[in-house]
């Protein structure tokens, strides 16, 4: 839904370190202390128009560190000419140039490299990496498999390093890593569904085959989170972090929303770690049973064996 206010209950508060308990998120030579990625797009006014302030509230609620953008010149610019660049710290924020838009090997492959070129003109560490999407139709926003392999297959031959965004298959997720791809992200659910994690044994399959080849490989998800337990769940399940966009954009309260995303991301890694207690029909009492007082019986005094006069 459009925004043209910021709640007053929820002001921007800068955002404070992440947990010490959280490892870096490391993905080909990049490394985060946040897990939580988060986009630029759909922040919104009333009237349609983008709200680069609202953006800018919410990326610093959240407290990530990586920012997607579709690098395009059309797209940096609002129609009063201003930039959404202009609205990142780009000292604080590293941009992971995205191919949003893009329903073809050939055009995501072009998208890449214009990102590339633009960010090299700013000195950004984002030039060197690219999320790439390939969609299969506009309806779905599902990714095309095919040429999504293929853009990554040449993107890596050229040096980017790609974080691949694709359908939760796992036979497809084993050959954008064997292709060279630095991280695989497999959606959740369709890309602004709200729907969160619809089929968590692929995901389970997905980071169970890619731990075996190589126990550090990033997998991310990306695409359907709709609230903070979906975020949370998609790290319980073992996800080294997760991308969202709308979830936040779209938020009754988008500053505060970037902030419960930011939490339920570092909440589910712990938890994922920590390991939880194992499912049980019936009860388990936490306290002993030793020491109880004794149940009240008719002539006697209650907690006693002595008799009542």
């Amino acid at each position: 839904m459009p925004h043209g206010w910021k709640p007053p209950q929820s002001p921007a508060q800068p955002a404070a370190e992440p947990s010490g308990l959280v490892e870096p998120l490391r993905i080909g030579g990049f490394s985060f202390r946040s897990r939580l990625l988060a986009g630029t797009g759909k922040f919104l006014h009333a009237d349609g128009k983008p709200n680069y302030e609202l953006m800018r509230d919410a990326l610093d609620a959240s407290g990530c560190e990586v920012v997607t953008v579709a690098v395009r010149r059309e797209r940096l610019f609002d129609a009063d000419g201003r930039n959404l660049l202009d609205f990142l710290d780009l000292d604080r924020y590293t941009i992971l140039p995205n191919t949003a838009g893009c329903f073809s090997a050939n055009d995501a492959i072009r998208a890449a490299r214009l990102g590339r070129e633009l960010l090299e003109g700013m000195g950004n560490a984002g030039a060197k990496w690219v999320k790439l999407e390939a969609l299969g139709d506009r309806q779905t926003l599902l990714p095309d498999p095919f040429a999504t392999l293929e853009a990554t297959r040449e993107l890596v031959a050229d040096g980017f390093t790609v974080l691949a965004y694709t359908n939760d298959d796992p036979i497809l997720a084993t050959k954008l890593r064997e292709a060279g791809a630095a991280s695989v992200m497999p959606l959740g659910s369709p890309i602004g569904s709200g729907q969160g994690i619809l089929n968590a044994n692929n995901i389970r399959i997905i980071l169970e085959q890619s731990r075996a080849a190589d126990p550090d490989y990033p997998i991310i998800v990306d695409a359907g989170v709709g609230t903070a337990s979906d975020v949370t769940i998609a790290m319980e399940l073992g996800a080294d972090g997760v991308l969202l966009n709308t979830g936040i954009a779209s938020a009754a309260d988008p500053v505060r929303m970037a902030h419960a995303m930011r939490l339920a991301c570092e909440a589910g890694w712990l938890a994922a770690r920590a390991g939880r207690i194992p499912k049980k029909l019936y009860a388990n009492a936490s306290s002993p049973m030793e020491g109880l007082i004794a149940p009240a019986i008719a002539g006697r005094r209650p907690g006693t064996l002595e008799t009542a006069k």
